[in-house]
């Protein structure tokens, strides 16, 4: 008899996302694809794993909006003309508050999110992870927000990162928050995240990267912090990849002259100059501004076109593949780009942790 894919998964304990790619790459001998659903023989036998294959972590992401950072530390993707590879790590659990967000993760990454307040979904977690992470609200600790760090109703929601951390005491756990995090306004929220953090026996590593420096084009500053078990090894962050970043016009001339697509996202606002921010003209040989959430239509003007950039612009620019759809509206998408970790950046982030791991199984051998 024929069930779905994620029945199946159910019934042998794996992840729908783990069954969908097998079904892919057919070592599902039954699988068949009718629509844009998978079904498959219950009664197939679940493939027995290969001894040398590569040993995959767990993971648990908290916060994920469209999934950004969630692409990132999956890897398996293309962006300008570069593979970046799948890693070990694999989403068994992931939970964002907003519908219309979570719509977009199905549509990309699968349907392991669960939608609602983390505070009302956290009994749901899977008993044990390998990975947590997460990028909490930065709205009360961002320049252009209201400056009020973790007393603030949004921010303070990092306790909801430590609260996983200590409920499955993972091996890792990444969280990611704005620059501004570490301006002396906000040095007091920032000691207690680390007290937090560090309360639960974790070592602890933060530290600021600029999106550039990576292979982003976009001047994007943003924080991640690092813990690491006490059996496991220090974590080295990546080194930048490369002293000449990627300009704005080498990420999405190809668009220039292209029409209007509202499901490849190529959209546009046809809000006037204001007095609000956003208003900036790009400039064509350097890398994008940063993409703001909150823009209200007022996202920066394109270098040479006269018009705002559009969503699939604005994607690029936030360094995800052409191949991630974003099924909502304008405004919609605008959030969603804006409020994401630029997937290379996470890619990076996440290969130094695969290094970091790799090295705790090599103590272990030894």
């Amino acid at each position: 008899m024929l069930v779905s894919l994620n029945e199946y998964a159910r019934a042998h304990g794996k992840s729908g996302d783990t069954l969908r790619r097998m079904a892919e790459k057919g070592q599902l001998h039954s699988a068949q694809k009718i629509g844009r659903n998978w079904v498959v023989d219950c009664d197939e036998d679940y493939p027995v794993q290969k001894r040398n294959v590569q040993k995959k972590y767990s993971v648990v992401s908290l916060f994920s909006g469209c999934g950004g950072m969630d692409l990132g530390f999956t890897g398996g993707f293309e962006f300008l003309g570069k593979r970046f590879g799948k890693t070990v790590f694999d989403i068994v659990w992931a939970n964002e508050i907003s519908s219309a967000a979570c719509k977009t993760y199905r549509s990309n990454l699968g349907d392991h999110i669960i939608e609602g307040d983390i505070n009302k979904v956290i009994g749901q977690l899977p008993t044990a992870a390998d990975v947590v992470i997460g990028g909490f609200p930065c709205q009360d600790i961002s320049v252009n927000g209201k400056m009020l760090g973790i007393k603030g109703k949004r921010s303070s929601l990092y306790t909801a990162i430590v609260d996983a951390v200590e409920r499955l005491h993972p091996k890792v756990f990444v969280a990611e928050n704005v620059g501004g995090l570490l301006m002396k306004k906000n040095e007091e929220s920032l000691n207690k995240i680390l007290e937090d953090f560090g309360a639960l026996g974790y070592r602890i590593h933060y530290q600021l990267y600029n999106a550039t420096d990576y292979g982003v084009p976009q001047t994007r500053e943003r924080i991640f912090i690092v813990g690491t078990r006490a059996d496991v090894p220090a974590f080295k962050p990546p080194a930048p990849t490369t002293s000449v970043p990627i300009t704005v016009k080498e990420a999405i001339k190809d668009l220039e002259s292209r029409a209007q697509d509202e499901r490849f996202s190529h959209i546009w606002s046809l809000a006037n100059v204001s007095g609000q921010q956003g208003n900036r003209r790009m400039i064509a040989d350097r890398p994008g501004y940063t993409i703001r959430a909150e823009c209200h239509g007022n996202i920066q003007f394109h270098y040479s076109l006269p018009r705002r950039i559009s969503m699939r612009e604005a994607a690029r620019i936030q360094s995800f593949p052409d191949t991630f759809m974003f099924p909502s509206k304008l405004r919609e998408t605008e959030r969603q780009i804006g409020n994401a970790v630029p997937p290379v950046l996470a890619w990076h982030v996440a290969k130094s942790i695969e290094a970091t791991l790799g090295g705790a199984n090599e103590a272990r051998r030894i």
